[in-house]
Parts: structure tokens; C-alpha cells; sequence
């Protein structure tokens, strides 16, 4: 019996408040509320946030009540509490639990960037750059973009930049905007190595140099850029800033092309009927002609015609490839209207017709973003179920999570610097709560080390993205002291942290003040049942999976485990280990 109840302690323990007793549930929850309520209504800003929070998700017992939650928002945000405010602008922006109004979300959205908040004034920079929310204001979309991009917010650099080369808002320069889209390409921004590429191709701002373009467009395209790995591609097609290299181009535009990319579609079907590269293959060809042709790429489409008029690679059909080339030619390719001809001429009019009418009904196909929109109202388009936080251990895209966050069978996005990029579940350890991952691409990584090594008093720190739907898509610190060498009921497995905890945290990395990690966030003690078992709420009780257990699990992966890098035995300043800890850090969707 007492087993018994210790493992379904444990459970509770680890599935924190999702979970509870259900005879005890709206007694603990009540006593909770009261607690939260009690702290709103002497008007504390961030208690009245997070019942606002409370309302707004339905938590602790109370049914879900948005114009509640619209209440209590305000409440702290007339306090100046600056999430709450910004999150009060997203309430009014969207109509959730108030009226939709543009004016007042933009009047909060503004009140958030006015304290400094450089992810609040890039996003108001947004907002005058889209005309959507408010009358567009290109010169007031470049004021916040600047204090955001003078804050070093690396979004911001690159929205300065781009309006410095576009001159939209200021006058064009294109040497200032070479210089942002370097600040901004130095933290490993893809959007700004892949722009600050194309100006070092074309020579705009800076002197022209394609090996300098290359070497920014690797590093753009190592994060699964589309566009620098096509561009990447080119560039060893045509042996420019790197020796040629025709199968290094192929592998490159098959990247781009499996993101649905037309242009790579196109060139990969070319080479692959050219066999250049490649060995010839001309039913591949026509597989990516065609993919590349239902986007509407004129030459792909025009190809695609050649292909049927003559049988290459596909069944030989008149028909089809009379409409292919009529869409080709319709978008002025002059080899296509030659194609249109030939075919005119040996077809009968009810064959024509039957052309033409496939040609007036093509719809081009729809292709998914590619992912390079993180906007908080792009992922929420893509309605993920749950998320959590997980962080990268080697540079080429393995990485940790909780095994509760993404299990076996989980569907997984990742929020990168890359865009919003798919990762595999490569194998689970339910009984420490761990998962790992894989993503294609480069990253920046953090080294393990024993959690032998840690003291009772410690320093650590975490980086991860809680509450997403109301404290936002940037990721946030909590910083504290390892206060147990053991979790619960002396659970060797833990550690039990003061690092603050909330929905969303799990799977984060716990960093000591060298900047290794030496656990992996996991639970909170569950409010109802420490209520419950000793009639008192917890303060700040968390719980971190020992990194010695992480290192075991990750010994039965050696391909893993041999990339791991080795852990810093220098203290670094805590400004640098939390700058390395954000760059590892990654925002876990599950579908």
C-alpha cells in the first residue's frame, strides 16, 4: 500500500496541476483563487496578471471566462505591468473576451514599447510597417524598429536593415542597411546571413565578393534558408566564391526543393533530365516539373508540356502536354507558344478544346509557409495542442526536451531563428522524463556536464518559453538556487530548484554558472497535493532531472553522445552563459 501511494505521489507530483485528486481538487482550487484573488485585489500588477491568466485558460477550477480574464488584464496593465499590458493589445487586436478595437490595442501595444521591451517596440515597429492595425507609417515603423534594433533585438536589426536597403521610412542606404543586416546576421539570424549574401553577390553596400557571399550564405542555409540554399546551390552550379561542384548544387537544391521551393523544383528536374550532377532520370524529371508546375513556375510548366508532347519520362498525352505548354506560354515563354504550335497542328479541334479547358482550370497548388514567419499570429495559425521548451546539444540539431512534453508518436515543430522547422522523436526514457529530437540544420548548442559537480546553494538559471498565449513567443530567464540535492520523498533522480516554474518551462535547460547544463526542468510540486498532504501551498517548489541521468540516457545514442561537447570549466560572466542558454534554447510546438 504505502508503494502504492508513493507512485501515485510521484505522478502527481510530475503532472503538477494538470492533474489532481478529484475528491480534493475544488478545495485546493478554491483555496488557490482565493489566494491569487486576495493578492489582485490589493492591487498586486502581477497577481492580477496571472488571474487575468487564470480566467483566460480556465485554471484552477474556474470555468474559462475571457471577459474575466480582459478584467484583471487591466487591472495590471493600468499599473504599467508591461506583459500585461502588451497581451491586453493582442486581447483588443483579436476580440478575445472584448470587443475588437484597433485604436486600443494599439494605445497598449504602445504603452508596452514606451517601457523598453525591445520584442514590444519591433512588434509596434511591425504593426505601423503593415498598415493592418493602424494607418500605415513607415517612418514610425523605423523609429521602433531602431530602439529595438539599439536594445541588440536581433528581429529588429533585421527589420532596420531591410528598410535602410528597400528605403522605406528613411532614405535608402545601402551600406546602413549592410551594417544591420550584420548585427542581426551575427546572432545567427538566417534572414539577415541570406540578405547580407545577396549583397555581397551583388556588391550593394559593400564591395562585391562571392566568397564573402558564399560563407554567409552556408550559414543561412545550414538553418534550412530556402532561399540561401538555392542560392547556394547556384553558386557551386556556376562555380561562383566556391569550386564547382555540380552534385554539392544538386544536394542543395533537393534541400530547397523538399521545402516546396519552385525554383529548386525546377533546377532539380533539369538536372536530373540533363543528368547533370546526377545520374539522368528523366521520370524524376517530370516529378519535379511537375511539382515546380502546379506552383506555376513558367519553365518547369513549359517542360513539363516538352515532356508529355513526347513521351519522356511519362506517358506520351497531347493533351496534357498541350496545357502545360499553353500555361508556359500564357506567362510569355516564348519556347512554350513554339510548343503550342507543334501540338495545334497535329491535334483535332475537340482535343484543342479539351486543352484549352484544362489550361482555364489549373488552379496553382498551395504550398505551406516555409516556415520563416514566427509571428505569435503565424504559429497560432498552425494550432499546436501543447508546447514546452527543449535546447540543442550538438550543433547539428539534436536536442532534449521532457518526454511528457513530446513522447512517442509526438508531431513536433520548432520555433528557430530559422523559421518554424519540423523535428523527429528519436527515442524516449519515460522513466526520467526525457526525450530526444532532431532537427535538420545548424545551431547553437550547450555542453553537459555530471550533475556530480553541483552543489547544494548552486546558481542556475533556465531559459524557456511559459505561457505562450499570454506572456508571448520570447523566450524568458528564471534564475535561482539548486535548494535540494534530491526531489521528492528524496527522489536521487532531482534536483529541487527555487528556479520559478510555470507551464511551458518544462524541458528547459538548467545551467550552472559555467554555462553547462546540469539538468533538464521537469515538474513543480503540485499546489493541491502538497495542500492536500500537508494543508499548507508551496513556495517555489521545483524539480529538475539530474543531468547524470540525461548523460545515461544519451550513452545509448553513441552517434549522440560521441558529438557532445565538452563542458566549460571556467566561470563565465552570467550576462554570457545567459546569452549562450537563449541561443540553445528552442520553443517546442506539439501537434
Amino acid at each position: 500500500m504505502k508503494a502504492n501511494r508513493l507512485r501515485w505521489f510521484l505522478l502527481f507530483l510530475l503532472l503538477g496541476a494538470a492533474f489532481q485528486l478529484p475528491a480534493q481538487q475544488s478545495e485546493a482550487d478554491r483555496k488557490l483563487l482565493a489566494d491569487l484573488r486576495d493578492k489582485a485585489e490589493r492591487g498586486v500588477a502581477e497577481s492580477q496578471f496571472e488571474l487575468g491568466n487564470t480566467f483566460f485558460f480556465g485554471n484552477l477550477g474556474v470555468a474559462k471566462d475571457e471577459a474575466a480574464g480582459v478584467v484583471w488584464l487591466r487591472k495590471s496593465a493600468e499599473q504599467g505591468y508591461v506583459n500585461a499590458q502588451f497581451c491586453l493589445g493582442i486581447c483588443y487586436l483579436n476580440g478575445d473576451g472584448v470587443a475588437k478595437d484597433y485604436t486600443e490595442a494599439m494605445k497598449w501595444f504602445r504603452k508596452a514599447a514606451e517601457q523598453n521591451v525591445p520584442q514590444f517596440q519591433n512588434y509596434l515597429g511591425l504593426c505601423y510597417a503593415s498598415g493592418e492595425v493602424v494607418t500605415k507609417d513607415e517612418v514610425e515603423a523605423v523609429k521602433w524598429f531602431r530602439k529595438a534594433a539599439e536594445h541588440n533585438y536581433v528581429e529588429a536589426q533585421f527589420n532596420l536593415g531591410f528598410a535602410y536597403q528597400l528605403g522605406s521610412g528613411v532614405t535608402k542606404d545601402e551600406v546602413e542597411a549592410v551594417k544591420w543586416y550584420r548585427k542581426s546576421a551575427e546572432q545567427n539570424s538566417s534572414k539577415a546571413q541570406y540578405n547580407l549574401a545577396l549583397c555581397y553577390a551583388k556588391g550593394e553596400g559593400v564591395t562585391k565578393d562571392d566568397v564573402e557571399a558564399v560563407k554567409w550564405c552556408r550559414r543561412a542555409a545550414d538553418q534550412n534558408n530556402v532561399g540561401a540554399e538555392v542560392l547556394l546551390a547556384l553558386c557551386y552550379a556556376g562555380g561562383q566564391g566556391v569550386d564547382k561542384d555540380e552534385v554539392e548544387a544538386v544536394r542543395w537544391f533537393r534541400k530547397a526543393a523538399e521545402q516546396d521551393d519552385a525554383k529548386a523544383e525546377y533546377w532539380l528536374g533539369v538536372r536530373y533530365l540533363k543528368g547533370t550532377g546526377i545520374a539522368k532520370d528523366y521520370v524524376e524529371a517530370v516529378k519535379w516539373f511537375r511539382r515546380a508546375g502546379e506552383q506555376n513556375d513558367a519553365k518547369a510548366q513549359y517542360w513539363l508540356g516538352m515532356c508529355y508532347a513526347y513521351g519522356e519520362g511519362v506517358a506520351k498525352d497531347d493533351g496534357e502536354g498541350y496545357k502545360w505548354s499553353l500555361l508556359a506560354a500564357g506567362q510569355g515563354d516564348e519556347n512554350a507558344r513554339r510548343t503550342v504550335k507543334i501540338l495545334e497542328d497535329r491535334m483535332t479541334r475537340e482535343e484543342i478544346a479539351e486543352g484549352q479547358k484544362l489550361a482555364r482550370n489549373f488552379k496553382p497548388r498551395e504550398v505551406p509557409s516555409s516556415g520563416s514567419d514566427t509571428s505569435a499570429t503565424s504559429i497560432e495559425q498552425t494550432r499546436p495542442e501543447s508546447s514546452g521548451t527543449g535546447f540543442f546539444i550538438t550543433d547539428d540539431g539534436y536536442l532534449i526536451t521532457n518526454e511528457h512534453v513530446a513522447g512517442n508518436g509526438a508531431q513536433v515543430r520548432l520555433v528557430t531563428s530559422a523559421g518554424l522547422i519540423s523535428a523527429r522523436v528519436v527515442k524516449v526514457d519515460p522513466a526520467n522524463d526525457l526525450a530526444l529530437l532532431k532537427a535538420e540544420g545548424k545551431f547553437a548548442s550547450l555542453a553537459i556536464a555530471s550533475s556530480r559537480t553541483a552543489h547544494l546553494g548552486d546558481t542556475v538559471a533556465s531559459v524557456g518559453f511559459p505561457n505562450i498565449g499570454l506572456q508571448g513567443f520570447a523566450p524568458k530567464l528564471a534564475k535561482g538556487e539548486i535548494a535540494a540535492l534530491s526531489g521528492a520523498q528524496d527522489d536521487p533522480r532531482y534536483f529541487q530548484i527555487s528556479v520559478p516554474v510555470q507551464p511551458g518551462n518544462s524541458g528547459g535547460a538548467l545551467v550552472d554558472e559555467r554555462g553547462n547544463v546540469v539538468g533538464v526542468v521537469a515538474a513543480k510540486l503540485s499546489a493541491a497535493v502538497a495542500l492536500a498532504t500537508s494543508g499548507s501551498l508551496p513556495e517555489n517548489v521545483n524539480y529538475a532531472v539530474k543531468s547524470s541521468f540525461l548523460l545515461g540516457f544519451l550513452e545509448s545514442v553513441p552517434d549522440v553522445a560521441a558529438k557532445l561537447k565538452e563542458p566549460s570549466a571556467r566561470e563565465c560572466r552570467f550576462e554570457d552563459v545567459v546569452k549562450s542558454a537563449e541561443k540553445a534554447a528552442v520553443l517546442v510546438l506539439v501537434y
